[in-house]
């Protein structure tokens, strides 16, 4: 099983937060097939897919912004001082390759720690964000600035990798998976003209620096529900630990997400649709917030009923997360099988 190609290229496609131009405009291309195409001033994008006139809507939010880091400093030597842009923990970024995004284009760098002395490291094992640089092949401050601006953003260098038993190996599975299937599943959706819904997927923006996107973008769409997409830290992995989620397995299928931020109703009815379809997943368990833009829908207006579904992930915010591509044919499935319960009539009053 190999990857989708529209999410090959959404992979490949570099987008921190706030820089998220070249994945939104891949994501729009491809909804322009299907759907009525807009976006904001955040730079959030819609996807509608129309029912009868007067229809509620559903909106599907997946974030589409990728954690990244962004230029602070030109030091005298040409090499560059930076800051992560989401978190990125220091040793995650040491020794890996990066392409900045630049008013040239894409530029190669490389971040390397300062030389400690070999008494010292075992003082000082892991490294700290001041022990780490960029090098860009600069030989000074002045070449240094004729190629890059402070402020320029970057994202891990490296294209997406099919692995064994259909599963995929990439950097920004966080949440290129997400508005993926947000986008896939509307496709579905109008190709089979069953839903009683107008259904909007949204590429959302500024999730990794605070959920930004999802605020804006719900309180436009003022939706009568609303999904949210995204991955999950799975358990299947050396000090993955069920007893804090539940079990969280890549090949499990939709982690139907329960807790007190989440509608109760809209949970139910996905546990129910997925049953009926014989759609695999499991439940994940919070108790209090989510950390994903679930936690903005369900305060826009008067109270947005959400819920969460997530896609198994392990080694998140890494260059190596990884996925099993079965799972993102369950959730579009649940997605479309939800949508097509809905009426005109539901009601998620509580």
């Amino acid at each position: 099983m190999a990857a989708p190609e529209l999410l090959t290229a959404l992979l490949n496609a570099p987008g921190p937060s706030g820089h998220e131009e070249e994945p939104a405009r891949i994501w729009r291309e491809a909804a322009s097939q299907f759907a009525e195409v807009t976006s904001d001033t955040m730079g959030s994008s819609f996807a509608r897919v129309r029912a009868e006139q007067g229809a509620p809507t559903l909106a599907l939010m997946g974030h589409i912004d990728e954690i990244g880091i962004a230029v602070t400093n030109i030091e005298e030597s040409g090499l560059l001082s930076f800051t992560p842009v989401g978190g990125i923990s220091p040793e995650m970024l040491m020794g890996q390759r990066f392409e900045l995004m630049t008013r040239n284009g894409r530029i190669p760098a490389a971040v390397a720690r300062k030389r400690i002395p070999p008494e010292s490291i075992r003082d000082r094992p892991r490294p700290e964000l001041s022990d780490l640089h960029l090098d860009i092949g600069a030989k000074d401050r002045a070449e240094a600035e004729t190629l890059v601006r402070v402020g320029d953003a970057g994202v891990w260098f490296g294209p997406p990798v099919d692995l064994p038993n259909g599963r995929l190996l990439a950097k920004a599975l966080d949440n290129r998976l997400g508005a993926y299937i947000a986008l896939e599943a509307a496709r579905r959706i109008a190709e089979s003209r069953q839903a009683q819904v107008d259904v909007v997927a949204v590429a959302a923006v500024q999730e990794e620096i605070g959920l930004y996107g999802a605020r804006t973008a719900a309180y436009g769409l003022d939706p009568q529900v609303a999904l949210a997409i995204d991955v999950t830290p799975a358990t299947d992995v050396p000090g993955g630990d069920a007893r804090r989620a539940g079990r969280i397995e890549l090949g499990m299928g939709a982690m139907i997400a329960r807790g007190p931020t989440l509608n109760k109703h809209v949970t139910d009815l996905l546990g129910e649709a997925a049953e009926a379809e014989g759609i695999p997943y499991a439940w994940e368990v919070y108790s209090r917030t989510t950390s994903t833009d679930a936690d903005e829908i369900h305060l826009v207006r008067a109270g947005i009923p959400t819920g969460l579904i997530s896609i198994p992930t392990r080694y998140l915010h890494s260059p190596t997360e990884m996925c099993a591509l079965e799972d993102l044919e369950s959730i579009v499935r649940l997605i479309v099988a939800f949508a097509n319960r809905l009426t005109r009539e539901r009601s998620f009053v509580r």
